[in-house]
């Protein structure tokens, strides 16, 4: 238990602190969809993608709110009995209904307070480290009484925004200048304190957090070592098909169920994402091969085994972030005769490839997406490349070739 005095000295400081906190950025979100949500907002992402700013931000818009971070040394010693007394605090200040609390999963027993506050009629916000805020977990506790946002690092589009270029009339040197944050984005990535810090020994903490702090510890991982050897194996192979029984050989872990497992636990704090090969059968997708992709390559250049440059995996991996973003279902194609489309969503076919200068390249890339197009009953197609635009039409089909951080500046966020 907490005593009264503390937690009320508690209440105050962050009250304080985050009045005053800068707000940063504003998101890629729908804002006015967020604070007019009847259920319960759940803000989940993997740690340090700015969360808790987009909280502050969002509580912005209300004249009065209440606020807890449990993140907090001095509520080590919270426990669910406490709630009560915390809600007494905070209508000793004032009178409101919208709660914001961040890192809640670190009290046992939250989900029942957030569910009783919520059926009295407040409006509630939670944050937290995701491995602790699974889907599963809020849909036992919390069912039917919740709306899940995920929040990513930095786009690229932000990170215009963030370093206030103006885009709106592309010049030479406004080219120059978003050409040059496209690169930094492209090995750098977007996570938010990066650019703040701008030290490269940020990577190697944040990974650590992620492995040791959410993942080993949460799902008490027995074999450790094995553990590490897949997420860093995953990471050093981004854009590339991988099997389950494969890994399991390769790395000589004990069952393709142990492997499953670890991906798993890897994807649900966000680090790394599977895409499936379309198919019209669920069942057939989930026992494919399936593509691995990082949420930031920032992490992944840092930590993985680099062997040469390798900017178009890391092209397309930055690609497969962005659509992420937008759609929750995003597949890779292969076409009757064994030919690859990189991404196929939302009636979209997408292809990466670095440069289409050379003719066999192009050729190929070519005749993929036009067998994709013509299998699928699309009319476009689109190649993606870091810096090359034109258009290739053929009976009634067209294909559009854009620079990545052209499609990466109009590719915005359409719904949550």
């Amino acid at each position: 238990m907490i005593h009264d005095a503390l937690l009320e000295e508690v209440v105050l400081d962050q009250a304080q602190k985050a009045s005053e906190k800068p707000r940063g950025i504003k998101r890629e979100v729908d804002y006015q969809k967020l604070i007019s949500h009847t259920q319960i907002v759940v803000i989940a992402g993997m740690r340090r993608t700015g969360k808790s700013t987009l909280m502050l931000q969002l509580s912005d818009f209300f004249p009065d709110y209440y606020y807890i971070n449990f993140d907090d040394e001095r509520l080590l010693g919270f426990e669910t009995g406490d709630f009560n007394n915390l809600l007494i605090l905070f209508k000793k200040r004032c009178i409101s209904n919208t709660i914001f609390m961040d890192e809640v999963q670190n009290v046992p027993g939250w989900e029942r307070f957030v569910r009783r506050i919520y059926d009295e009629g407040y409006k509630v916000f939670i944050a937290g480290s995701n491995a602790k805020l699974l889907s599963s977990e809020l849909a036992t506790h919390l069912t039917g009484r919740y709306h899940r946002i995920e929040l990513f690092p930095f786009s690229y589009s932000e990170l215009v925004v963030l370093q206030q270029i103006d885009h709106s009339k592309i010049t030479s040197a406004q080219k120059a200048s978003l050409l040059a944050l496209f690169d930094r984005y492209l090995h750098k990535g977007g996570m938010p304190e990066y650019y703040k810090l701008k030290d490269d020994d940020y990577f190697s903490q944040i990974y650590s957090d992620i492995i040791y702090k959410d993942l080993i510890v949460r799902f008490a991982v027995k074999n450790v070592h094995a553990f590490k050897n897949l997420s860093q194996f995953l990471l050093s192979n981004v854009t590339k098909e991988i099997s389950y029984s494969g890994l399991t050989r390769l790395l000589n872990i004990n069952s393709v169920n142990t492997v499953k497992d670890y991906i798993d636990h890897l994807q649900e704090c966000y680090l790394l994402f599977e895409c499936h090969k379309f198919d019209f059968s669920l069942k057939r997708q989930y026992v494919s091969n399936k593509k691995i992709y990082v949420i930031d390559n920032g992490i992944r250049n840092h930590v993985s085994f680099r062997f040469n440059t390798d900017n178009g995996q890391l092209l397309e991996n930055i690609v497969f972030v962005q659509l992420r973003r937008l759609y929750k279902n995003v597949t890779f194609y292969k076409t009757r005769s064994g030919f690859e489309v990189d991404f196929y969503c939302n009636n979209m076919l997408i292809q990466v490839c670095w440069t289409i200068n050379d003719q066999p390249t192009l050729i190929r890339e070519k005749r993929a997406i036009t067998e994709a197009m013509q299998e699928t009953g699309l009319s476009a197609g689109y190649i993606l490349t870091y810096n090359e635009e034109t258009s290739f039409e053929d009976t009634g089909s067209v294909i559009h070739v854009i620079p990545v951080w052209k499609w990466m500046l109009e590719a915005k966020i359409q719904s949550l």
